[in-house]
């Protein structure tokens, strides 16, 4: 009889791990805390739950999150199937709708005759098969058993929470639809673009320079540490007047229907529901104080009457050190039925947090059924992230996102770059083909998976 496993957390790495090890016959007792101790940036009990952006980055083929995509479309992602069918109008990217995303995951999972929702925190680290994803939210009395168990001192930065604004409360006047360089539907619907002249540019910069931002906590002013590609804009606005221009407010690939110009600078809105009633600003994380925050964003010419449904807000990240800890199989090094999986193994991104959760129950399962354990090539963009996080310098780690300067360089150099990454993509799909089937398991590639998929679920 195959033992019961225990996954820890019901994010996107734990919900996608207790599912994988779920559909390969194991009892699967998944652990969320929440409703009964929620988080700084959590809003509901469901799984799944997604608390920044509502985009799982580009979903075309030549880019670093697309190959991703394709890589766990390939490995029966069950989360990544969720979010296609929870999908709303994103251009190139693979945006969803929050809530319809996280009612089918958690639907999924409460439904599966082998996993067993235990809504209660975890204070300490189980014994037993145990895979751990509680992500950069970890709970402090587990975070601190965690530390007590790694031996080593935490790691952190901050990560935000970008504001979300009503559909109807947008002055298209002013503000305009279009996706850069033309790309999307055909009527241009999948972003709301807010222009800026330069002067309306630098009196906007000035107002982050100078707002009042929540006041971080004794131990975070010591050290506030954050991740460079997440950057809160008011951090981004006093590194220069340029720097939010060359940002998330570049005007590139548009032009503003009023002038036929493009514009000084941009504030980008995606749609973040199905209904298209609610849009939020893209790259715009911010630790502005509420209500400064209103009167700032208002400053933005389209948005001087928004109604905010979410404001911006700022929390702490933690990971641990895994280039010191972990295996490529997500694998703790001194203790071999523990896995770590998702945000806290310093993995960044929706799609590389699922993935990880992917291997590291596989890995699992394999263990337990006496095979050996799958180490993806790192030619691929999974094996590259998993390769990355494990083996980086220590001292100096950094969580990372899917991108093709972790994969190893062609054998010949191709200096035009679109080539170059369809060359990067058509190896990692051959060599995950080559490496499935040495792994030699029948779930790939059998029609179990996508059977299992529709068992109870509702995608």
């Amino acid at each position: 009889m195959l033992p019961t496993v225990k996954v820890i957390g019901g994010g996107l790495a734990g919900s996608e791990a207790a599912w994988q090890l779920a559909e390969r016959g194991f009892v699967v007792e998944l652990y969320e805390m929440r409703p009964h101790k929620t988080t700084g940036a959590h809003v509901t009990d469901q799984l799944g739950e997604l608390v920044c952006s509502n985009s799982l980055g580009s979903k075309l083929p030549d880019r670093a999150t697309g190959l991703l995509q394709t890589e766990l479309k390939r490995l029966h992602s069950m989360l990544l199937a969720a979010a296609e069918r929870a999908a709303v109008p994103a251009g190139g990217a693979l945006a969803v709708d929050r809530e319809a995303f996280s009612t089918a995951v958690t639907a999924t999972l409460q439904n599966h005759p082998n996993v067993r929702l235990i809504r209660e925190e975890v204070t300490a680290v189980p014994d037993g098969p145990t895979i751990i994803a509680t992500g950069p939210l970890t709970a402090e009395t587990l975070a601190r058993d965690i530390a007590r168990l790694t031996g080593q001192d935490y790691l952190y930065f901050y990560d935000a929470i970008a504001p979300i604004v009503t559909a109807d409360s947008i002055n298209m006047a002013i503000a305009f639809c279009a996706s850069r360089y033309g790309r999307g539907e055909e009527d241009g619907g999948d972003y709301i673009n807010c222009p800026m002249s330069k002067d309306e540019y630098l009196r906007f910069v000035e107002a982050l320079r100078t707002a009042e931002t929540a006041e971080l906590r004794d131990f975070e002013r010591e050290d506030p540490h954050f991740f460079e590609s997440c950057l809160p804009i008011e951090q981004l606005a006093a590194r220069g007047d340029e720097a939010l221009a060359y940002g998330p407010m570049r005007p590139v690939g548009l032009r503003d229907p009023r002038t036929g110009k493009q514009p000084y600078a941009v504030v980008q809105l995606r749609r973040d529901n199905l209904a298209g009633s609610l849009y939020n600003l893209v790259g715009f994380q911010t630790n502005i104080r509420w209500g400064e925050q209103e009167r700032i964003l208002r400053l933005i010419p389209g948005l001087e009457n928004a109604e905010f449904v979410r404001m911006g807000q700022m929390h702490r990240n933690t990971f641990i050190n895994s280039p010191a800890l972990l295996h490529p199989t997500m694998q703790f090094r001194h203790r071999d039925d523990l896995y770590f999986a998702g945000q806290i193994t310093g993995v960044e991104g929706y799609v590389g947090n699922i993935a990880t959760g992917l291997v590291a129950a596989v890995n699992l399962a394999r263990r337990l059924s006496g095979q050996s354990e799958w180490v993806l090539p790192p030619t691929t963009m999974l094996g590259a992230l998993c390769h990355y996080v494990t083996h980086a310098e220590p001292e100096h780690f950094q969580p990372m996102k899917a991108n093709f300067g972790i994969l190893p360089e062609m054998p010949r150099p191709i200096k035009n770059k679109r080539d170059r990454y369809a060359a990067y993509v058509e190896r990692a799909l051959a060599d995950l083909e080559t490496s499935l089937a040495e792994a030699n398991d029948l779930y790939w590639t059998s029609s179990s998976a996508a059977a299992g998929m529709e068992r109870g679920s509702t995608l």
